[in-house]
């Protein structure tokens, strides 16, 4: 009997499939999750950016981190 094309190889198509949503899924989860962690900035940081782009003088930004780190 000839079963065709699909019956000899037609499951590696599907697994090449899984395989692809299953490295996607994960792809999409990784890049969210990381993202979500470069968003979470300590105060410090915070600080630290607000100074150097000059929303705060120097005297704020030293009065300040004293009262951060303590």
């Amino acid at each position: 009997m000839h079963y065709g094309w699909g019956m000899g190889w037609g499951w590696i198509v599907g697994l090449i499939i899984l395989v692809a949503v299953i490295w996607f899924a994960a792809k999409a989860f990784n890049s969210n999750r990381t993202t979500n962690l470069s968003r979470q900035k300590s105060a410090l940081d915070i600080l630290k950016e607000r100074y150097a782009k000059g929303e705060i003088s120097k005297e704020e930004y030293e009065e300040k981190k004293r009262d951060i780190i303590s």
